[in-house]
């Protein structure tokens, strides 16, 4: 048994399961777990000696009253102005600041929620029901679950789609996950996976429908919190394809304001690229669900390249209840942002550039935080965009 007293809900149905189970989505609509939890406050005069990774928000994690922790040394990825040389950029009235993510121990911010799902998964092993980790990715999220599974001593296997970057299959083998390669793309690499994950003894660390991921990625905003001296921004710009990362930083944001440690919620810009946009037309559509989803065409956005979102209900009204916004771009924006981020000495993968590519389209006002979420090492620079 879990030592945290939590469970897993259905959003939709209401429907409960004990978060020690492998039920990994509920059993009579088929969707995604939330998890009952109830975070306690912290004070950032606390914060001051505590371990360096971000099981240092014990109070906002699920699984931290059990020490040790399955670690990397994940987190506390560094905040930096987004200006040239000589400027002040908290002199400026408005201001951009970029958090890089793309320093974690496997070079993207899925390092947050990886670390949640295989202390997790190690936990649960112990009673001898899980056998081996299984996940699916278009490669960053594999490569975490794979690097922390090597971590804790688990067997776990990747599925992937074909045309995923060498270099992240490489990442993945390297740390010793067995890898599933699926003809198709995203959407058929997904359907593999969970149809594997039924399979007796498998715990499905899954990003998207295991809600520990997104109680991991949430401590993306508890640092900027911490980073700021107990404030947040104006707005974060965040890139929204299953919406993992938006979902962590708008539970984070409820759990500051509820217990009195913010005295506003930032604004939350979700960033989808032009070319596989269906929250985007939704959202400006006024609808709530998506409706059904049109044939994605090729991107070099690929992390958020997910026509479908078992989320989407939850990332629309996230945005909407911040005052947010939708905003797509063009592969030729996202060309040109990753350039000028290289020239600026960030060296990020072209889904990473995404909101950088948003924001220099339109500025938003006040201090706002975009996520460089994965190394341009990993994918190199993208076709068409080599410097003249």
């Amino acid at each position: 048994m879990l030592i945290t007293m939590t469970a897993y809900v259905c959003p939709r149905c209401q429907v409960h399961a004990p978060a020690d189970a492998l039920t990994w989505c509920c059993p009579k609509c088929r969707g995604p777990w939330d998890l009952e939890f109830n975070s306690a406050p912290l004070s950032l005069k606390s914060l001051t000696s505590r371990v360096n990774s971000l099981w240092r928000y014990e109070e906002a994690l699920p699984l931290a009253t059990e020490i040790p922790h399955v670690t990397l040394g994940e987190g506390r990825t560094p905040l930096v102005p987004l200006t040239t040389p000589g400027t002040s950029a908290l002199a400026a009235a408005d201001t951009v600041m970029a958090k890089l993510d793309y320093l974690m121990p496997t070079l993207s911010f899925k390092d947050r929620g990886a670390v949640m799902l295989v202390e997790l998964a190690r936990r649960l092993t112990r009673g001898g029901g899980v056998r081996r980790v299984l996940a699916d990715s278009s490669g960053n999220a594999g490569t975490a679950v794979a690097a922390y599974c090597a971590r804790a001593g688990l067997d776990c296997v990747v599925y992937v789609p074909d045309g995923t970057s060498p270099k992240k299959l490489e990442q993945i083998r390297a740390h010793g996950a067995r890898l599933t390669v699926v003809p198709g793309d995203r959407e058929d690499t997904a359907r593999a996976a969970r149809a594997a994950a039924d399979e007796p003894g498998t715990f499905y660390a899954s990003h998207v429908y295991n809600p520990h991921f997104l109680h991991g990625t949430k401590t993306y905003v508890y640092e900027l919190w911490e980073e700021l001296g107990g404030r947040l921004p104006d707005s974060l710009v965040l890139p929204v394809g299953n919406g993992t990362l938006l979902l962590g930083a708008a539970l984070a944001m409820a759990e500051l304001h509820r217990h009195g440690l913010v005295d506003t919620r930032p604004a939350l810009v979700a960033v989808q690229a032009e070319a596989v946009s269906p929250l985007a037309k939704a959202f400006h559509a006024g609808a709530e669900e998506l409706s059904a989803p049109a044939a994605p065409r090729p991107t070099l956005a690929e992390g958020i390249a997910i026509p479908n979102p078992p989320r989407a209900h939850q990332i629309l009204r996230a945005v909407r209840d911040t005052g947010g916004t939708f905003l797509t771009v063009t592969e030729d924006q996202i060309r040109a942002a990753q350039l000028d981020l290289a020239r600026r000495g960030l060296f990020v993968e072209s889904t990473g550039v995404a909101c950088w590519a948003a924001v220099r389209a339109a500025p938003r006002p006040g201090l706002s935080v975009v996520p460089l979420c994965g190394a341009g090492a990993k994918t190199g620079l993208a076709a068409g965009a080599a410097a003249p």
